[in-house]
């Protein structure tokens, strides 16, 4: 049947009722599961539900996006059921007390996209048995090719009353071929899962084991919180940060560039970069790994 998600067996349709258990506690914060067969962008869908006056648990996922964004406005497009495409809709200045959360700083929610790269990268070592690293701030690299990215979007509460949301939308090649992988303009190649040779393609497991993991580390920061030392997650994050003792170029965001050594990651999520100027602080920037 043609636009039937059972023409191609090799990327079976995901399953809303397996999804669901990934949101029944104790695995986290999720509280509703918005399973789309197609979609423009799933950060998107959730920056309007948070706008809205959306709580906080909102997952959304698409078989397929149509105008799938990355940072600086980039493409992140893939062919249907291909890969994973998600979005999660958090607000970290609310309370939550039976979980005894207290609210976490805004200074902190910094750590949020760098968060959601640990749990990319340990839910693709524990499924798809691959060592993966990450490109500061926002890409899942594997075999020095981008192999996912994260975009956050801050969005402003409802009502004076209603803490600002964070959407975190996290994308994963699973299994594109190799002439279905995206063009990167940063000039770094691309890959997916099965063309990096991972042990298991199936994205229902790998977005449960996502989802499961980026809610146990929200809860450990949420209960530090909103700490990154304390919790643990800085230390998560350096030693999966495959950018740190490297030659970088780092595009920054008012179009300057620097070039130095990664040396570090601060307290507050910031890439240090030693330049022949000195030490730089950067909260944000497009890095390039040097060879």
């Amino acid at each position: 049947m043609p636009g039937s998600p059972y023409t191609d067996l090799d990327r079976p349709p995901l399953s809303a009722a397996r999804l669901a258990r990934a949101l029944t506690p104790p695995h986290g914060p999720w509280r509703r599961l918005d399973l789309r067969v197609e979609t423009g962008s799933t950060n998107a869908d959730a920056v309007q539900a948070a706008r809205a006056g959306e709580p906080e648990g909102l997952v959304v996922v698409a078989e397929r996006q149509t105008a799938g964004r990355g940072r600086r406005g980039r493409v992140w497009q893939s062919p249907a059921r291909a890969g994973i495409a998600t979005s999660v809709l958090l607000r970290p200045g609310a309370a939550v007390a039976d979980r005894g959360w207290p609210p976490a700083p805004a200074t902190g929610y910094g750590w949020l996209p760098l968060l959601a790269g640990v749990a990319l990268v340990e839910a693709v070592a524990r499924l798809a048995e691959l060592e993966a690293g990450l490109k500061w701030p926002n890409d899942l690299l594997v075999s020095d090719a981008k192999c996912g990215g994260i975009l956050a979007e801050a969005v402003p509460g409802a009502s004076p009353a209603q803490p600002p949301a964070i959407v975190l939308g996290i994308g994963l090649n699973v299994t594109l071929r190799a002439d279905e992988l995206p063009e990167n303009p940063t000039g770094l190649p691309a890959t997916s899962l099965r063309l990096a040779g991972a042990v298991a393609t199936d994205r229902d497991p790998l977005l449960r084991a996502l989802l499961r993991s980026l809610a146990e580390w929200y809860d450990r920061w949420r209960a530090a919180g909103g700490d990154a030392v304390a919790s643990g997650l800085r230390d998560a994050y350096l030693a999966s940060c495959a950018t740190l003792d490297r030659q970088v170029r780092v595009l920054l965001p008012d179009g300057a560039e620097l070039t130095g050594r990664a040396t570090g990651v601060d307290t507050d999520g910031h890439l240090l970069v030693e330049t022949a100027a000195g030490r730089r602080h950067l909260a944000a920037g497009d890095v390039l790994h040097l060879r």
